[in-house]
């Protein structure tokens, strides 16, 4: 690629784009509006295992896990009763742990030091878009300093994008009425481990809820649902929030760390492709933050968008290739919306006939163990699935499971599971920047050089250290899988009976997961 590629934004999902393209050996310019980084308060938290496994890609997964809280149980409650628990055992042969609470402004310093230590990635700070323009060979994007000349834009410039605003794309969606209070606050509750504790109509916060999320250095965040009047300020002259607080901590000693008010918002870009132009993260979806799925889906954006970038700035890609962001990341976005929109319909109802089934629910779920499957205090992050994408080859007319938390089987389209090698590393540790061929007792080799280019040589998974991935693949012996960059399975395949080779059936899945048809 002669030029680098632009990107809008230096917050966690822009620096983990640039990253992702050094990894590929693709300069980028980082452009910024603020002046310089102010990292307070936790904001986005909880980072799920598999975005850890992107973050690890580009250096730092490990250090945001050790820098952050590992939990594994939730609680929640209505009023005085615990109607809810809900754990995260160790499932599979993963590097990390299901979900770890390390705040936003510990992630970005983690990515600046390595977007530092990369001498393909230039950040420049106070540098706002003030409008793109785009032809068939690359990208302008003018600042108050000047143009920046780019093959391709990911914009990842915030819910305010002043990408998608040049672009004139609709974010079209709702707001809700209510006002979220967040406080970080540094105390020693007691607990004997680290918990989630969602409270449904407690005693200090009737009709409403309250969060309670473990962080580092014994702070905790704390989310109340308040009125739309509810005011800060007055609120701490009154010693309004002082009772808040006490109602949580009791007669415990406490410091406030960061105090914010928060409106939370579910809206979605018209489109997040226009031509050579990527819209990621915040810039390109808003959603509450009950099930984490902002921050996590915003980095999967990034890590969807850039070996497409790359494949198309190498002449490589397909007509389909950079569409298929849209088409793929634009479903995703669709599922995280309808689940956090869900979510906020339960924990805050806008009709008489959603507050009817929120007390109905809640009070059963006392003594109803069936009643407390209906309870929505945020279905967490999750991969997603791209069974329908035009990239995929398998079989349509299996039925795969859509609903949240669902067991996914290693189809076609699913993020491919992690394990240890019979070579020592693990499978994780060879996505990207090409793609994967995994063996089962098959011979299949690369037929040209743009396979040997795009692939390199296929890994088999023929030893006995092998098994686990064996089995959590459902391979049978003569076949094989192709993982892309991002992880995902591209397809799942088997080698036909004699005399019939199966290079021609993984030529076609390449060339369709590369956007050929």
């Amino acid at each position: 690629m002669s030029e680098p590629v632009v990107i809008a934004g230096a917050g966690p999902v822009g620096m983990v784009g640039a990253l992702l393209l050094a990894r590929h050996g693709v300069a980028s310019v980082v452009l910024e509006a603020q002046p310089r980084r102010v990292a307070v308060g936790s904001r986005s938290i909880c980072v799920q295992r598999d975005v850890l496994d992107i973050l690890e890609r580009v250096g730092v997964g490990a250090l945001v896990a050790d820098a952050g809280v590992t939990w594994t149980r939730g609680r929640t409650y209505f009023r005085e009763h615990q109607v809810l628990e809900i754990t995260f055992p160790e499932v599979g042969d993963s590097a990390f742990p299901p979900f770890v609470n390390t705040p936003q402004s510990v992630v970005e310093l983690l990515l600046e030091q390595r977007l530092a230590e990369e001498p393909l990635i230039e950040v420049r700070w106070g540098q706002e878009v003030t409008s793109v323009a785009q032809d068939d060979h690359g990208v302008d994007v003018a600042t108050r300093g000047g143009v920046v000349r780019g093959s391709h834009l990911i914009a990842a410039d915030g819910q305010r994008s002043a990408v998608r605003h040049a672009l004139g794309l609709a974010f079209d969606g709702m707001s809700f009425s209510d006002k979220f209070l967040i406080a970080d606050i540094r105390a020693e509750l007691g607990y004997s481990v680290p918990e989630r504790r969602f409270y449904f109509d407690p005693p200090w916060n009737p009709g409403r809820q309250v969060l309670l999320h473990p962080q580092p250095h014994g702070v905790w965040r704390i989310d109340w649902q308040v009125p739309d009047q509810f005011d800060l300020a007055t609120e701490r002259d009154n010693g309004g929030l002082d009772e808040r607080i006490r109602a949580v901590v009791g007669d415990r000693g406490y410091d406030i760390v960061w105090l914010s008010v928060y409106r939370f918002h579910q809206r979605m870009a018209s489109r997040m492709r226009v031509g050579r132009i990527l819209l990621a993260g915040d810039a390109a979806h808003a959603m509450s933050p009950f099930g984490a799925r902002g921050l996590n889906s915003g980095v999967a954006d990034a890590d969807n968008a850039v070996w497409k970038i790359v494949l198309a700035g190498q002449g490589r890609a397909g007509p389909g290739l950079l569409e298929s962001y849209h088409l793929e990341r634009g479903a995703a976005a669709e599922e995280n919306l309808r689940i956090t929109g869900d979510t906020m319909r339960f924990l805050v109802p806008q009709t008489d006939a959603e507050k009817a089934r929120r007390v109905n629910v809640l009070e059963r779920a006392v003594d109803d163990p069936d009643a407390r499957t209906e309870i929505d205090s945020g279905k967490l992050a999750e991969p997603f699935w791209y069974v329908d994408s035009p990239l995929t080859t398998g079989d349509r007319l299996v039925r795969f499971p859509r609903e949240p938390g669902a067991a996914r089987p290693p189809v076609a389209g699913v993020l491919c599971p992690d394990g240890r090698l019979d070579r020592g590393m693990r499978l994780r540790e060879l996505v990207g920047p090409r793609f994967v061929v995994l063996t089962h007792w098959c011979p299949w080799r690369p037929a040209d050089d743009w396979e040997r280019e795009l692939v390199g040589q296929p890994v088999p998974l023929d030893q006995e250290e092998d098994d686990h991935l064996v089995q959590a693949l459902r391979l049978r012996p003569r076949s094989l899988v192709v993982v892309r960059p991002d992880g995902h399975l591209a397809a799942v395949l088997r080698e036909p009976e004699p005399p019939e080779p199966i290079g021609p059936l993984v030529t076609a899945a390449l060339r369709r997961a590369t956007g050929w048809g």
